[in-house]
Order: structure tokens, then sequence, then C-alpha cells
């Protein structure tokens, strides 16, 4: 039997490396997938090539009757709940003959938390502080992830302390989350020292701007070793994690967590937002595109 092929669905950067990272990892995963005779392909949905039409216009070349979607991210934010699924569905009008099962994003999982804890080994400072910075979003369940992922990387490993910060959209940002580690850490053993965790896939104008963010407080805090990962990178723990998403998807077995929802209960100053439609904003591979992006 014919495995439906593989469609990793990203949002996009202006960052080269960060096309050429997707790029690397979108191989890797196809190189996985082939042993299961599994076709794979992906794309953006907005800011760079290729975009994510393209990828679905490759893999129905074949004339599939599914095409399984795995979006690259980290939380399930409004990319991941809604840009993305309004892709799927110009896709779907485009292909009336393709199904859609789309699969969920790759965290919280254990795969990503031992990889956060091999760049924070890799900077070479004895047992930091970690301050895990995320990309941020309006959306409080996606940040909640990331507060949870911060926990669990720091349950039973030998860190004083793990914080959570926000490069936008959310609080604490990098240099609340950076003041949160001095004052915590005053007294404790190797108080000095900080690893910022940089909690993303691929490099690009975010992950810099942590990295130009943590460099300032260190420029202004020069009695601290303040230092920054990298991000997770193309590797093959992630293709690996790609690849479970794609079997759990097509077994049906997806369970994503949506009880803290913010469009299903009333979250505090959400409220507003249950039941509401989905608006997804329109993306330059599709017409009416007007968003701008940092």
């Amino acid at each position: 039997m014919t495995r439906p092929p593989l469609l990793l669905a990203a949002h996009g950067t202006r960052d080269q490396a960060g096309v050429d990272a997707f790029a690397a990892l979108a191989a890797r995963v196809a190189k996985l997938a082939a042993a299961d005779g599994t076709r794979v392909a992906g794309g953006f949905i907005e800011l760079s090539a290729p975009a994510l039409r393209d990828a679905v216009s490759l893999l129905t070349s074949t004339a599939p009757a599914r095409l399984v979607a795995v979006p690259l991210m980290l939380s399930a934010a409004g990319h991941a709940k809604g840009d993305i699924p309004a892709a799927l569905a110009r896709e779907h009008a485009r292909h009336p003959a393709v199904s859609f099962i789309y699969g969920r994003p790759l965290g919280p999982h254990p795969a990503l938390i031992d990889l956060l804890a091999q760049r924070i080994g890799a900077e070479g400072l004895d047992a930091p502080a970690v301050l895990l910075v995320g990309r941020g979003s309006t959306d409080p369940d996606a940040n909640a992830d990331v507060v949870k992922t911060a926990r669990l990387l720091w349950e039973g490993r030998d860190y004083p302390l793990a914080e959570t910060a926000f490069v936008s959209l959310a609080r604490p940002d990098v240099a609340e989350g950076l003041e949160r580690c001095r004052l915590l850490s005053a007294g404790l053993p190797r108080a000095r020292r900080i690893v910022v965790a940089r909690y993303f896939l691929f490099p690009g104008v975010l992950p810099d701007r942590v990295a130009e963010q943590a460099a300032a407080y260190a420029a202004a805090h020069p009695e601290l070793d303040i230092r920054y990962t990298d991000v997770l990178g193309d590797c093959d723990e992630i293709a690996a994690l790609v690849y479970e998403r794609y079997h759990e998807a097509l077994a049906g077995d997806i369970r994503m967590n949506c009880d803290v929802c913010v469009y299903r209960i009333a979250m505090p100053g959400f409220e507003h937002r249950v039941g509401a439609p989905q608006h997804p904003h329109d993306h330059p591979h599709d017409p009416a595109h007007s968003r701008a992006h940092p």
C-alpha cells in the first residue's frame, strides 16, 4: 500500500540561513521517509520560497488521495492553529480530489528538551542558570507550552534555576527574564553563570534578536557570564520527531491538547475568543497579502 506523501509546513523567514536550514531538514526527513516509500516536500506559508502551494503541487503530481501535513512549529500558536489550516483549505480548493490530514506541532517533546540540554551544555558552563526564550504569542496556550518546556528542562538537571522569556508579543522579554535570573540566583552557587537557550527550530530574525538582547544585557552587567545557545536546527532528532508526527496523524492518533485553548474556554482577558472563527491573514503566495512582518 502506497503511503500518503508528507507535506512539511513552515512559516518562512527573510534570513537565508533559516531557509537553508529548513531545506536541509526537509532533505533529512525525506531520506528517513524514503525507507518506507514516503515522498516528502516542504514549503513556507510566507516570506520565503519554496511556497507551500508549490510543495503541494509537487506532491500531488502523482495524484495521491491524501496528504499528511506536519507543521514545523514548536507550539500550537496562531500559525499552527489558523494560518496553516487556512493554507491547506486553499490547497484543497485547488486540488479537490486530495484530502489533507493535519498533524500536531512538534513540542513539547522529550527529544526537544534533550536537544535544548545539549545546546546548553555546548556553552561549557558548569550547571548554569537557564533562561529559555521562545518566540512569544498572543495565545496564552502557546506561551504556556514554552513555560512547560522550561520546567521540564529544569527537572532532573543540575541547573540552579530555569526561567522563561519571550522575544515578542508576550512577557517577560529577554531583559526582564535575565533580570529575574540575576535576582533569583543571587547567593546560589554559580550565580554569575546564565545561558540563554534559544527555543527556535531555525536561524532567523527573531533568534538573532534574542542574541542581540542577551548581549546588550550582558554588556550592562559585566559581573555576569551570559551566553546564548545555537537554535535547535537541522538534526536527526528533529527529523525523527517530524516523522513521528506523520505516523501519529496517519494513524489518527494526534492527541492535541485543547483543554486550555482560548477558542474553547474563557481564559481571563480572552473571553471574547470563545467560539470565534479563525481569521488567518493572507500570505504573499496568495492574493491580497498585506501584513508586515519584522
